[in-house]
């Protein structure tokens, strides 16, 4: 719900959090009921967010963290508001939560490797430079190494064989997970394949790469603003139009 100073409530009577903004906004821009009520003040609280690492926290001089920072720069960009961020330190700060030697995100500086940040920190790439192309100053080369998240995810997320040290898996191979060691769950599930989507249109995009591992390991593209497929983006978007007509 919305607050005077332009944050929203995760609830009536709950706490002001980033990801408040974000489910608004979405919400808002996807069923086509954006208004300036809700604009108002909105990306001015979202920016008092940025941390001094560059990336976002949930609330102002809070630890900037991969899922908030997601909910910052997909919200900035619904707004048409991103030009407010400070670009150059959010990118350093995001290249850097790319581990070197798994190819894959963590959340927060010194954590671990995490599947999930496949999504929460890779999408954040294809918005930035959304924004940095319409600005004409798109960069020659990818801002992050979508082959070797490709390769993560592919190898060390997915579920090959129907035993895991962690878990009797009953049902065979199957899903994605945290990382090697982890269970399987629903969540990981989700986010991994997301960030597999958009590693997948980076690869072909931005580093001339086929897919790895040929056709068969293709997932759908989808829009990374709203994390949902482009036909189901475009579907939403046609039903909720038509209902206000």
């Amino acid at each position: 719900m919305k607050q005077p100073d332009g944050s929203f409530t995760m609830h009536d009577g709950g706490e002001v959090d980033i990801r408040g903004s974000y489910c608004a906004l979405s919400v808002a821009a996807l069923c086509g009921i954006m208004t300036d009520a809700l604009r108002d003040g909105a990306a001015e609280w979202i920016i008092k967010c940025q941390t001094y690492e560059g990336g976002f926290g949930g609330e102002p001089n809070a630890e900037a963290h991969g899922g908030y920072a997601y909910c910052g720069v997909a919200s900035l960009v619904i707004l048409d508001r991103y030009r407010l961020a400070d670009s150059e330190l959010l990118l350093q700060w995001l290249a850097n939560r790319q581990m070197r030697y798994e190819g894959g995100f963590q959340g927060r500086t010194n954590k671990l490797v995490d599947g999930c940040y496949s999504f929460w920190q890779a999408a954040n790439f294809p918005l930035i430079e959304g924004e940095m192309a319409r600005e004409g100053r798109l960069p020659a080369e990818g801002l992050f190494d979508a082959r070797m998240l490709e390769e993560y995810i592919l190898m060390s997320c997915q579920i090959l064989f129907s035993f895991v040290r962690t878990e009797t898996v009953k049902d065979g191979a199957g899903g994605f997970r945290d990382k090697p060691d982890k269970p399987r769950d629903l969540y990981h599930t989700c986010y991994v394949l997301s960030g597999l989507a958009i590693a997948q249109a980076y690869s072909i995009s931005r580093e001339s790469n086929g897919i790895l591992g040929g056709s068969q390991n293709a997932v759908e593209a989808i829009n990374p603003v709203f994390n949902l497929t482009t036909d189901s983006e475009q579907f939403a978007e046609s039903f909720f139009a038509k209902l206000r007509q």
